[in-house]
Parts: structure tokens; C-alpha cells; sequence
């Protein structure tokens, strides 16, 4: 039988059990790993006169591997030091967060996310980096962070040209001589060659140069290539990224004949003389071409043409007692057609 001063101890002590145990986070709650993006991987920026423009692509996968459906935020850093403070191996000062609006993830392609500032100071070096957000809790790690020294940049490139060639096309330009505000170009400058397919997304090639001519030897023939060319003013050793040329269009142009075809041999028949050889395994041989040589002459002339499923023809115009010479060329489906060397020539005494 409980007195009422147990009871009363009862509640005291039940009070203090549920003050000791109460809920309350010491430390930040920890976001379960099918709610936290991968970490951005692609943040890259280009820079106009107007100031710089970083763009990423949305993460489409938590760190578990799971699918995402939306993207909420995007927290971009940004840190800024002047080049007379800036030290290599410091810490980089990395200011409070700038909140871009995220959104859907689309599961088929990339979605591409974009922040413009336009707030930069000459001989001040940038830093920035991305993170992606799905909820106030639950942030992906640091993307890759990138970073440049802000100087009044160099305008674009003008007079781009391209010539085509085989598997290869060939970018020139006009040196640039003076920057976006007017004055003359002071500092060294190179030049960074870009290419895209489809006149959007440009990726650069090649390693920023000198000189205003570029080959890109890499082409698939019959394809069309975009180019642009972006100027770099080297500033005390750091790169400023400067204007972009207007883009050229090219397609690299086949210029590589078949193989001249083999086994020629002819056979006289009733109404003239048959001509066969075998055909090629080559893929793009459209036809082939059959030149006929008399025994007086020294130079042969065309006397037939036929498609390339086809490896005979038949010459009905031929004379009694006349010596004839034939050869054979192949020719692809280029527009003009590449053609072979001719044949070894083959003769029947007729």
C-alpha cells in the first residue's frame, strides 16, 4: 500500500526519467543515402563581357544509385582573392551559399543547370563550386570547384574558316588585338579551338595554342562538324577566358579511293569480248569503270561503266584482227567519286 509519499517520489522520479531521456538532436540529422544526390562533376564556366556564366549538369542518381525525380536547390559557393593576397596551399575562402532554383530531373538526357554573375573585379581571382539539394537536409557533396583570374577579357576571334579534307578539317582565324573594352591586347594570348555536333553543346579540343590555325585529324567522313574558338589572355601565367568566335560549319570529305580491282581476265565470245575481275569487299565502292587500249595506242579510253553488284562487261565493239588492252577502276559513293589506279591490263588477240 503506497503512502503519499510514495507517490509522490513515483512522479518525481518519472518526471526525471522523461527529462534524461527527452527527444532533442545534439548533432545535424543525418539524411538517409537514397535521398542524397551524387556529387556535380561537370561545373565549367565560360566568361564574356558581361561577366561569367557556370553550368552543370543535374545529378540523376542518389549516392545509393536509386533514381532521382527532382532536384529542389542548388547551393553555389563562391570565394574571391586578390591576386596580390592569393597563396596556393590556403584554405579557400568560400563565402555562405547563393540559392538556384533546381527542378524535374528528365531520366532520358541531361538537364543542364546555369548561374550568371556579372559582380567581378578586375585582378581578383574566383573559385566557385556546386551543390545539388532534395530537401533542406539532405545536400550532395562538393562538385568539383573551378576557378580564374577576372581581367578585362580579349573579344573573340573573327574570320573563321574551314577547309575540308580526308577524315580531317582545317580552322583558321584572325589574331585577336584588342580587349572587350577597346584597348590593345598587352598580354599573351592563345587561342582554345571547341567542336560540336549538333551547334550546341561545345566541348574544347586540343590544348589551348598559339597560332590562329588548328587541324582537327579525328573526323568521320560524310559527318558534319561545328566549330567555335575562344581567346585566352594569359595574365601574369592565369588564364582569362575572353570572347567566342561566331561557329563554322564543315564535313570532312572522303578522298581516299577504292583499291584498284584484281584478277582481270578477258574472253572472246561470238559478239565481242567479255571483261571480268573480282569484286571488291570494299564498302563504299559504288562501280566500276572499263578502259579499253589498242595495240597502236598508248593511252586507254573509258568504254563502259557498271554497278558495283556487277564485276563483267562485255565489249561488242571490237574489229577482226584488232589487239585490244583492258583495265578496270573502282570508284566510291563520294560526291565526286574517288577513283582507283587502274588495273594490270589484260589482252586477247582478236
Amino acid at each position: 500500500m503506497f503512502t503519499k509519499t510514495h507517490v509522490a517520489g513515483a512522479i518525481l522520479l518519472t518526471g526525471t526519467l522523461f527529462l534524461a531521456g527527452g527527444c532533442g538532436y545534439k548533432t545535424d540529422p543525418v539524411p538517409p543515402d537514397s535521398i542524397v544526390p551524387r556529387a556535380i562533376e561537370d561545373l565549367r564556366y565560360s566568361v564574356d563581357e558581361k561577366g561569367v556564366t557556370l553550368t552543370w549538369t543535374f545529378p540523376r542518381e542518389t549516392i545509393k544509385g536509386t533514381d532521382l525525380s527532382d532536384i529542389s536547390t542548388f547551393d553555389v559557393y563562391r570565394a574571391v582573392v586578390p591576386m596580390n593576397d592569393y597563396c596556393p596551399t590556403c584554405p579557400i575562402p568560400f563565402s555562405d551559399a547563393i540559392q538556384v532554383a533546381g527542378g524535374a530531373v528528365d531520366p532520358e538526357k541531361d538537364r543542364q543547370g546555369t548561374y550568371e554573375t556579372a559582380l567581378l573585379r578586375s585582378g581578383h581571382k574566383y573559385f566557385f563550386k556546386v551543390n545539388a539539394r532534395t530537401s533542406w537536409w539532405a545536400a550532395s557533396a562538393d562538385s568539383n570547384i573551378i576557378s580564374f583570374v577576372w581581367h578585362i577579357p580579349a573579344k573573340g576571334p573573327q574570320g573563321l574558316t574551314a577547309k575540308a579534307a580526308d577524315s580531317s578539317a582545317t580552322i583558321s582565324w584572325q589574331p585577336v588585338t584588342t580587349l572587350m573594352d577597346g584597348q590593345n591586347v598587352s598580354y599573351p594570348m592563345l587561342y582554345q579551338v571547341q567542336r560540336s555536333k549538333d551547334n550546341k553543346g561545345f566541348t574544347s579540343i586540343g590544348e589551348a595554342r598559339a597560332d590562329t590555325k588548328f587541324v582537327d585529324s579525328a573526323l568521320n567522313n560524310g559527318e558534319t562538324y561545328y566549330y567555335k574558338v575562344q581567346s585566352i589572355l594569359m595574365v601574369d601565367g592565369n588564364p582569362v577566358s575572353g570572347g567566342i568566335s561566331e561557329s563554322i560549319r564543315v564535313a570532312a570529305i572522303d578522298q581516299t579511293p577504292p583499291g584498284a580491282p584484281t584478277g582481270i581476265t578477258v574472253v572472246e565470245t561470238a559478239n565481242g569480248i567479255k571483261i571480268f575481275w573480282d569484286k571488291s569487299h570494299e564498302a563504299d565502292v559504288k562501280g566500276y569503270r572499263i578502259y579499253r587500249r589498242s595495240g597502236s595506242s598508248k593511252t586507254s579510253k573509258q568504254i563502259g561503266d557498271v554497278s558495283g553488284v556487277y564485276s563483267i562487261f562485255e565489249d561488242k565493239n571490237v574489229s577482226d584482227g584488232g589487239s585490244y588492252y583492258y583495265s578496270v577502276t573502282a570508284y566510291d559513293q563520294t560526291e565526286p567519286a574517288n577513283e582507283s589506279e587502274k588495273s594490270q591490263e589484260a589482252s586477247i588477240r582478236h
